[in-house]
């Protein structure tokens, strides 16, 4: 189910900072229009730190709705709190969700013991497919290969959105977990390499502003049409690296309002793109045609 191109979804909000529901649900069309294998909500792209509770539960139920099931809809329910992300899972569910995202706690620091009894009790607690998510350079939190390996032997746990950048990770894990196991990545700039070592798809911040040139080089791949695929990445490479120039989703947020996609709003403590980092910008997506 989770495979290809999925995009990692910002959340459009009005000037007066309320969420922009019309902008959602236009960008959500957008994206069934332009090949996205998948949409992951409420996510860190989506802004899910500044966005409440009932905010939160909000964006699922309406995805859900407005996609009506013509591509997977993963809702971001992770917390540093465990009571918190069984809270948003179940609701999750409850809407109707094709799975959950759930990325390791931040801020406190577990050791792997308590990452395994975090997700241990997110999965007996809510019977929903759900993915692991490791983003230590955001986290301070790193979830190690042998609590993964651990982890898959639950039955809602059904992969793994790898964001560390480090490609041995998947070489290391593949011949230790069931072949049912879903590998993707959380990282654009590896995420080519990635696949051609055997992972499934990408959660993509890139996907946000060219969705189909991500969808392209998923199936060049699957196709077995790798030099087609790192081609066609090569065009990529410069708008990969200047969707991070600032943290996300602050230059994402940028470009989408430069299309039209979307009205200018970001949540404090981010603010707009420093101006400075506009030329970058533009540079990546005019490379990228």
């Amino acid at each position: 189910m989770f495979q290809g191109s999925m995009v990692a979804l910002v959340s459009p909000m009005n000037a007066d900072g309320s969420l922009d529901i019309k902008g959602y649900n236009d960008l959500l069309d957008f994206h069934v229009q332009n090949k996205s294998d998948g949409v992951v909500v409420v996510g860190t792209t989506g802004e899910a730190p500044t966005i409440d509770f009932d905010e939160h539960i909000s964006l699922i139920k309406e995805a859900v709705n407005f996609i009506r099931g013509r591509m997977p809809v993963i809702a971001g329910t992770g917390a540093n709190s465990t009571k918190e992300a069984i809270f948003l899972t179940q609701e999750a569910k409850n809407a109707g969700v094709d799975g959950s995202l759930l990325v390791t706690p931040y801020y406190n620091k577990p050791t792997q013991k308590g990452l395994y009894e975090h997700y241990k009790a997110i999965n007996d607690a809510v019977s929903i497919p759900q993915i692991l998510y490791n983003v230590p350079a955001r986290t301070c939190c790193d979830l190690e290969n042998d609590t993964v390996i651990k982890l898959s032997q639950l039955p809602n746990i059904v992969g793994i959105k790898d964001a560390t950048g480090d490609l041995t990770r998947i070489d290391n894990l593949k011949n230790k977990v069931s072949d049912d196991f879903t590998f993707i990545s959380g990282d654009d700039l590896t995420f080519l390499d990635y696949l051609k070592m055997g992972g499934d798809g990408v959660i993509s911040v890139t996907a946000n502003v060219r969705p189909h040139l991500m969808h392209e080089i998923y199936s060049l791949v699957k196709e077995n049409k790798i030099q087609d695929a790192e081609k066609l990445n090569q065009k990529l490479e410069l708008l990969h690296k200047a969707m991070f120039i600032e943290s996300n989703p602050i230059p994402v947020k940028w470009m989408l309002t430069k299309m039209g996609l979307i009205k200018q709003y970001i949540r404090l403590p981010l603010v707009e793109l420093d101006p400075i980092n506009a030329k970058t910008l533009n540079e990546g997506f005019a490379l990228s045609e």
